[in-house]
């Protein structure tokens, strides 16, 4: 709702030349919370009315008010904020309900420091920034919140002119005009009213705060009748084609219905990794995110992206494996070395976690051996490893 007394007001006077019959006092006062208010409403001379006869409302509600000859009166004690921040109306009305005149009250607080500033670019040409208001995040009056930056060094200050809507509040895009390999101080002004606050200043270099989308494409697959293993692939970010960038790809994985997430750090900027150590027969959801890191510029790793869509896929059932077939029988003739051996792979099987080219192509060299045959020879697996 707005404040809308002088939309009943101000129509008679277009129309009429007549004076005004009643004028309230004080107009639009701005006020801060638990103030108190006297408000009046003075009839004009040979206006025929009596002020006995007549009325107050504040936002609809009927308020009782205390009269003279020509004079109403009401007295607000302890307001409290406005219920809209385009005011309160404040309305005295005839005998008949007609509205005779009004006041907007606007009951506030100054604004708190602003709080929370960050700014992030998506391709070095941009910079977007958002923060919190201080305090309860209310003033209860129109504030207007100020995105200023300028060059550390030297340049003039400027002002963020792209501030969205409603629907995302306390952040500002700006497109264009940016300088790179030189640091930006970024403030916010809040100001009102009632007074003013300003946020604490951050210095940044725009190499400092690149971020990207989520990885895109990202698809999940098996490895041929591998049971513990999933090979994953995704596009990589257009954004980072700029020869100022490479990726750093970061892969999350859970069980389906599980709630804990595994994460796999050392993917580096390829595209594609096999994620080994997993339960057969069994269904994964798995994600992706990127980080853009500086590799000519820039001393600070990027913004990771928000983790892709999750991406499921299950591992084929296997059996075998699970029955025990990898465990050494005390009446094998080679049971020795097939303990050996399965220490060795045991320690291959966990450095093939975090996408190890070659650990990965030995394990599978074992497992694909494994699975053809029972028996355990050491020249075979000699040569399949050689």
């Amino acid at each position: 709702m707005f404040c809308l007394v002088f939309l009943f007001v101000l129509v008679p006077r277009v129309l009429s030349s007549s004076p005004p019959v009643a004028a309230v006092s004080p107009q639009d006062p701005v006020l801060p919370i638990g103030s108190s208010l006297t408000a009046t409403c003075t009839l004009a001379p040979g206006s025929g009315l009596l002020a006995s006869a007549l009325y107050w409302t504040l936002n609809g509600a009927r308020l009782r008010g205390v009269a003279s000859a020509r004079v109403l009166s009401v007295t607000l004690p302890r307001l409290r904020g406005s219920r809209q921040r385009s005011g309160d109306n404040l309305v005295c009305h005839g005998p008949d309900g007609r509205v005779l005149a009004g006041s907007c009250l606007h009951v506030g607080m100054p604004p708190d420091k602003p709080v929370n500033l960050t700014c992030w670019s998506r391709n070095t040409k941009d910079l977007s920034c958002r923060w919190s208001p201080g305090g309860a995040g209310e003033t209860h009056i129109r504030t207007k919140y100020a995105l200023k930056y300028k060059l550390r060094w030297y340049g003039t200050e400027k002002e963020c002119e792209g501030y969205s809507s409603a629907t995302r509040p306390y952040s500002c895009y700006i497109p264009r005009n940016l300088a790179l390999f030189t640091p930006y101080e970024i403030w916010v002004e809040a100001t009102n009213q009632l007074g003013s606050a300003t946020s604490d200043i951050i210095t940044l270099d725009i190499l400092d705060v690149v971020t990207t989308d989520p990885p895109a494409n990202v698809h999940v697959s098996r490895v041929g009748d591998l049971g513990d293993q999933l090979t994953v692939r995704w596009a990589g970010s257009p954004e980072l084609r700029d020869v100022l960038f490479q990726a750093k790809y970061q892969i999350r994985y859970r069980l389906e219905g599980g709630t804990e997430w595994k994460v796999v750090d050392d993917v580096g900027n390829q595209t594609s990794c096999r994620l080994a150590g997993l339960r057969p027969g069994t269904v994964y959801f798995v994600q992706v995110r990127c980080n853009p890191v500086g590799i000519y510029g820039s001393r600070k790793a990027g913004i990771w992206s928000e983790w892709s869509h999750a991406s499921a896929a299950s591992t084929p059932s296997d059996g075998r494996l699970q029955s025990g077939s990898c465990d050494p029988k005390p009446a094998e003739p080679n049971s020795t070395l097939r303990r050996e051996l399965k220490q060795f792979f045991g320690w291959v099987r966990k450095h093939a976690r975090g996408c190890s080219g070659m650990s990965v192509k030995l394990y599978d060299q074992w497992r694909a051996w494994l699975q053809k045959s029972h028996e355990t020879s050491i020249q075979i697996l000699l040569n399949d490893n050689s």
